[in-house]
């Protein structure tokens, strides 16, 4: 049927992925109205991904779904590197559930419950609509860059076909991404793709086997065991050079290969969800965008599972993009900082797959004379102080200077590292998650007074200013349980080191630091000196651009 113009919209998101649910989300909190465009009127039933690392769990904080998330997920213990014949050869426990980020380091739930959650959350913001049961047929960018993009798309019941125009387009439609191909975009191979059958596993009774992950170490047959629910589990076999999935998922041979986990169990107990051959790649685009067409998620990266970082890179993505994209269309910012999204995410993004592949070829490469030494230093690698922590902690690497990272100063935290998210006391001395405290937006973490360089600064990013009691600086005779920091404020402290104010950006990446004055001084001309290079692209428009002109005027002429 003939297509027709029928609205325009600020955001429009392709696919209601975790990706794409995440980044209309972000969009809705930061006040940006989103229409999300989906094929499925429901969530795809079947189990895909599973983990979630602590630095996730906030982003789900970020939107608002981290109690209900939690309710639906479990932490993992830790893992176990076994050999071929399931032997020990190495065991990683983690000292503590919570991490860096204020909760458990792995997180292990079932993905169509997490998109149901995504889903039941956008009912409550009216400025999101999820619209199901479509095909997108074309995105089509200006011809001559700008806006708007031309989205069309067929409704599957009716067969009607409609072209709407939006200010932005968000490509999260997946590893064959028809938004890709429409800006010429195109994956390039990172290593070479390996064939796995993936194996989920409902049973009533609980498996008599570790309650870690476990990594067969094995080039014979590598393998991957997790427990991800109450009742669920999951294996994944990588699959022998011309061996086809159909080969492995007969039921006697399906049990055969799980057996070593099932000891015990009636077989009729053990319930197949679902068995899938999948191509485990690693891949990354060459290109993110073009204008305001933007690529998320698998349409943009594709991460071998080996450090269970495939959904989280989508929904740091769309961490990443929201608040800036917001900010740009919402004109309190410059359309140059949209440059930013591929040149933070495309390296992030890259290092991790490179990680992901790097583990996979430690756990499983090689052949026999490998399996033999693994079988010889693992052990012994396991047993070095802080080895677990080594392995278990979190991957993502701290983002790399650039237009919104401050280059990196001696004795500061480190520009482009996220900042930790201890439990603060509020107002009222009810301790809270640190996030809570700071916002939406930009922030400022301070232990001594702001100079009014800061100030303006500070005004300008409309920032909030969180005045952290430093207690490195308390005076004899000044202290007293009333005035003693909490274990929370301490640790933060300690983290900001030598320096006097960090400045968050709104995905909790810090951006700058000032150096801590002398007693009696203020603190803030250095970071109102390095404000200038990016201040006046942050701020556009009003109060906020003259206060950024006005930044860059102090620092240049020495305040």
């Amino acid at each position: 049927m003939t297509a027709t113009t029928s609205e325009r919209v600020p955001v429009a998101v392709i696919g209601a992925g975790p990706t794409g649910l995440s980044a209309a989300t972000l969009l809705a909190r930061h006040g940006v109205p989103v229409l999300v465009l989906e094929r499925h009127r429901a969530p795809y039933p079947l189990p895909r991904a599973v983990h979630l690392d602590d630095e996730v769990h906030r982003i789900l904080q970020a939107m608002g779904i981290h109690e209900t998330f939690s309710a639906i997920s479990r932490p993992a213990r830790g893992m176990r590197l076994l050999d071929g014949a399931h032997r020990v050869l190495a065991e990683f426990l983690r000292d503590s559930p919570y991490g860096w980020h204020g909760f458990p380091q792995a997180n292990m739930f079932d993905q169509p419950e997490l998109e149901q959650l995504l889903r039941d959350t956008l009912k409550n913001r009216p400025s999101v609509t999820l619209r199901g049961g479509v095909e997108v047929t074309a995105v089509t960018p200006p011809p001559h860059g700008g806006t708007p993009v031309e989205v069309s798309f067929r409704d599957e019941a009716t067969g009607v076909s409609r072209t709407l125009l939006a200010d932005a387009v968000l490509g999260c439609d997946g590893a064959n991404s028809l938004v890709r191909a429409s800006i010429g975009s195109r994956m390039q191979d990172l290593a070479t793709a390996q064939q796995w059958l993936v194996v989920d596993i409902r049973c009533r009774l609980p498996l008599p086997a570790w309650d870690g992950v476990h990594q067969i170490c094995d080039p014979q047959r590598a393998a991957t065991y997790m427990r991800v629910g109450e009742d669920r589990y999951r294996w994944e076999f990588r699959l022998r050079t011309g061996e086809q999935p159909e080969q492995l998922t007969d039921r006697d041979r399906l049990l055969a290969l799980i057996a070593p986990w099932t000891p015990g169990i009636p077989e009729d107990e053990l319930h197949v969800l679902r068995t899938a051959s999948y191509t485990f790649r690693a891949q990354v685009a060459d290109r993110w965008r073009q204008d305001r067409v933007f690529l998320l998620g698998d349409a943009v990266h594709l991460t071998p599972p080996f450090i269970g970082q495939g959904m989280g890179a989508g929904i740091r993505d769309a961490h990443n993009l929201a608040w800036k994209l917001a900010r740009v269309l919402t004109g309190r910012a410059s359309e140059a900082l949209l440059d930013s999204y591929q040149a933070e995410r495309h390296r992030h993004a890259q290092q991790l797959i490179r990680t992901a592949v790097a583990v996979g070829a430690v756990m499983t490469g090689g052949g026999t004379g490998t399996a033999l030494a693994r079988k010889a230093v693992l052990p012994g690698l396991s047993r070095l102080p802080g080895a677990s922590h080594l392995v278990l902690s979190a991957v993502s690497p701290p983002l790399r200077p650039g237009p919104l990272v401050g280059s990196r100063r001696l004795g500061h935290p480190r520009p482009g590292t996220l900042c930790p998210q201890p439990l603060i006391s509020d107002s009222d001395g009810n301790p809270r998650p640190l996030d809570d405290l700071l916002g939406q937006d930009f922030a400022l973490l301070a232990t001594a007074p702001l100079g009014q360089a800061l100030h303006t600064l500070v005004r300008a990013l409309d920032a909030r200013v969180i005045h952290l009691h430093d207690p490195r600086r308390q005076h004899p005779g000044t202290g007293g349980a009333a005035h003693r920091a909490d274990p929370g404020t301490g640790a933060l402290v300690r983290w900001m080191g030598s320096a006097g104010a960090v400045l968050l950006r709104p995905d909790r990446v810090v951006l700058g630091t000032a150096a801590r004055p002398r007693p009696g001084s203020t603190c803030g001309d250095d970071l109102a000196a390095a404000a200038a290079a990016w201040a006046p692209m942050l701020c556009s428009g009003g109060r906020a651009a003259r206060d950024a002109t006005i930044v860059a005027t102090e620092s240049r002429d020495g305040g």
